[in-house]
Formats: C-alpha cells, structure tokens, sequence
C-alpha cells in the first residue's frame, strides 16, 4: 500500500451501510476509526458502555435535528473486529433514513465512506484476522450451499491458519537447528546430530503439508461448484433436462435439431452441494460455423468437467471422445415416456414428465458429489492457498537433497518458512490484497 495511502487508513474514520440493501426492517450503519468516539457523542449526547445495546436519538450534527431513535452499540480498542473503536447505529431500514444519517455522518470531521472491503483490511492490518481467514470471512458471506458454508466457516475461524502456524514454528525451529550446527560447531554443548533432527523434522512437514495438499482439489471444487456438463446428440432433450432440473426457463427448447448453439449454464444446490449444471451443443458434424464453435465450447467444458451426464434418447453408451475427456461419467436414457432407452444398459432413465425420475437423477449427481467432494471441509480453498504450499512443499523436497552443504539446507527451509508465511500474509502479501478485498462488499 502507497504511504499516503496508509496515512488516511490510519487517521480516517470511515463509516457505510452493513446490513445489506434497504428499505429493510433495521439498518446497520457501522464505523471504525478514531473518530468513532466523537461521532457518538456529537450525534447521540454521550458514548455508551462497550458492548452494551443504549437506545439514543441520532441527532444532525450541525443543525442538532432528529434523524432517527437509535439502537447504539460500541466496540473499544483493541476488542473489535477491526481493532479500532468501532460503533454500530442500527435504525429503521427506511431509504430515507439511511441517507439522512450517511449525509450527517459525512458532515463530521475526519469521516468519509468506506471503501469495498475496508472494514475487514482494517482487520487484517491490525491483527485481527491474517490472509487465509480474511479469505474464509469472504467465502462465508458468498456461501450459497451447505457444504460452502461449513468449509468458509472453518477456514474463518482458523482453520488452516492454526496448522500453517504450527508448521511455520517448526521450519523457523529445524532452521535454528541447522545455523546452530553451523554456527557453533565447535562448541561441546550443540549436539552434533541437530542437523539430522532438522531433517528428519523437514520430511514430517513435507509430507504434513502434501497431505493437505492432495485435499486442495476437492476444497477449491466445494468452493466453486461441482462442473456437470451435459453431452449427447442433437435432439437428446439436454436443454429440456436443463430446464427441469433448475426449474427455470434457462436454455431454449424446440424440436428442431441443433437449437443449442452455445453453452448455457444453470447454478444449482443440489442436497447441500454447489453444483454448475452445463447445457452443450449436441455433438454431430456441424452443419455451419455457427454450430460447430458451440460444439468446441461444449467440448472444451467436457475436458474441464467433474461429472458428465451422457444423455441419449436410446439409451446408447457414450462415444470413445467423451470417455476420453477424463472425467466421471454417467449414462442417462432420456424421454422414457417416450420409450426411450427401453431395454437399455443405461445407469437410469429420465423423463422431464416424470418428478420421480428426476429425483432419481439429481440423488445420482448429489451421490457423485459427495464421493467427490467430501462431507468434511477441506482446509485449501483456493488457488493462492494452493500455491504457497506447493513453494513450502517443493522447498523442504530440496532442503532434503541428500549431500546439500548446511548452508544451502539453511536457505531452503527458509524459502519454506517464507512461502508459509506468505499463506497467513505475514510477508510479502501486498500485491494480492488487493484482489482479495476488493471482493467484499462496501460495509464490511
């Protein structure tokens, strides 16, 4: 962060809207700064007791008019979500209310609107949360699904930040070891197998954090969704199937072969599963430039998809270039109101007309998620948490390079305890925070 940017961040006092868009039954409109103790006596008469709900009118700084009667609450340094004084007004949820107050509140000095995100960057930059819980709080707030929200709640309360501390202890203790043996040995009292221990402390970290690792997968697929992808001829009812699962209008259906031209996406929780049900063109030699780029993109979905759904209207087994996508597949008759796929070895047989049918298919792919994604949260969630213990993982590997001089050792574990810290953000993070807190929502 530039420094003056900084500077503002330590002096401003900022204030927005947390609880959401308004008209609503209560509005929250919270602060944060060293500015939030004036704000309340100036508008409310007085500061109340920390932690203590006081019903106060809210009065216009300047004119002393009435805004609104108050719910007030305040939060003292250091104990607050951001580690400043923080306050909260919580008042009626009218438009108008709310924007009485947010002009009254830009009125007193040394406020201004907070930014996208400012609140919990304040947070961070105090102490109060590091990186990987930061991202935790913003995966909550955007949890959609069951499994979502116990995987984001676990990583908010700390979940991987407790294990990246515990392992971040010990690279800075097996590389004490190491520059001890370095340092001192000639000295009687360092033991001259410190420098066998900090090895043999390296390999039990590396194969720690691989083992967390190989769960990263399934944790960044929670995350984002499950990827069905929905492939067959021309005419097999994919885009109807679409339709009746998400229980919406989301593709278009006629009985002219070829209607689907592009893929067409439907966001689903399917039994506490975040699933993306994708809808392609059917596979055939394209009669024009059209069809054939839809075709492309539904193929480049299918080498990219968790899960594809073979739809057939006779019920046939998928094709060699489906199997060779690499993914799990299963075979679905379709229209079987119609008689489709009678006598078929297809693993069920659908019908849009038929609920029961249905059902039976969306437990098939909740099934196939739950095998894939786990009932219990996975500690990686994404892809920057990913690649820092790749760098922690790949550095104690050549920390472990048998023949290595003590010195090089030394280095590597340090790049280990680096790429560790880098998880947490306690080093080297400031190009990232960006990304990361521009993803939250102003008031939070």
């Amino acid at each position: 962060m530039p420094a003056e940017n900084r500077h503002r961040v330590e002096t401003d006092t900022i204030y927005a809207l947390s609880s959401g868009a308004v008209p609503s039954g209560v509005a929250i409109i919270r602060l944060s700064g060293p500015a939030v103790r004036f704000a309340l006596e100036t508008m409310t008469g007085g500061v109340p007791d920390a932690r203590r709900a006081h019903l106060a009118a809210l009065r216009h700084p300047d004119s002393g008019e009435l805004i609104d009667s108050a719910l007030v609450l305040f939060f003292a340094t250091p104990a607050s979500f951001t580690g400043e004084d923080v306050a909260e007004f919580h008042v009626h949820g009218g438009r108008a209310v709310v924007a009485a107050l947010l002009a009254a509140l830009a009125c007193l000095p040394g406020c201004r609107p907070a930014e996208p995100g400012e609140f919990t960057r304040r947070a961070f930059e105090g102490g109060r949360l590091d990186l990987v819980e930061v991202e935790g709080l913003a995966d909550l707030i955007a949890a959609e699904t069951e499994s979502q929200r116990r995987q984001a709640l676990n990583a908010a309360r700390g979940g991987l930040s407790q294990r990246a501390d515990a392992w971040r202890s010990d690279i800075i203790k097996a590389r004490a070891a190491i520059e001890a043996d370095l340092d001192f040995a000639d000295e009687e009292d360092v033991p001259a197998t410190m420098a066998d221990a900090a090895r043999t402390v390296a390999a039990t970290l590396r194969d720690g954090i691989a083992a967390v690792l190989a769960e990263a997968g399934r944790g960044e697929r929670v995350r984002d969704g499950l990827q069905v992808v929905l492939l067959g001829p021309p005419n097999a009812g994919k885009s109807s199937l679409l339709n009746a699962i998400a229980r919406r209008d989301v593709a278009i259906v006629t009985a002219q072969p070829g209607t689907t031209r592009d893929v067409m996406e439907a966001h689903l929780d399917l039994d506490g599963y975040a699933v993306t049900l994708i809808d392609t063109a059917g596979l055939r030699q394209a009669a024009d430039e059209i069809e054939a780029e839809g075709i492309r993109r539904g193929r480049a979905r299918a080498g990219a998809a968790d899960l594809i759904i073979w739809l057939d209207d006779r019920g046939r087994a998928a094709p060699d270039e489906v199997h060779g996508f690499g993914a799990d597949i299963l075979t679905v008759a379709s229209k079987a109101d119609l008689g489709g796929g009678a006598g078929t070895a297809a693993d069920l047989a659908v019908s849009v007309n038929d609920p029961a049918s249905l059902r039976r298919l969306i437990d098939a792919i909740a099934g196939r998620a739950a095998a894939s994604l786990g009932r219990e949260p996975a500690l990686v969630t994404r892809a920057r948490q990913r690649r820092c213990l790749e760098a922690a993982v790949a550095a104690l590997t050549a920390a472990l390079t048998p023949g290595l001089p003590e010195e090089i050792v030394a280095d590597h574990l340090r790049a280990a305890g680096d790429a560790v810290g880098r998880l947490s953000g306690r080093i080297d993070v400031e190009d990232v925070l960006g990304d990361i807190f521009s993803s939250f929502c102003i008031g939070k």
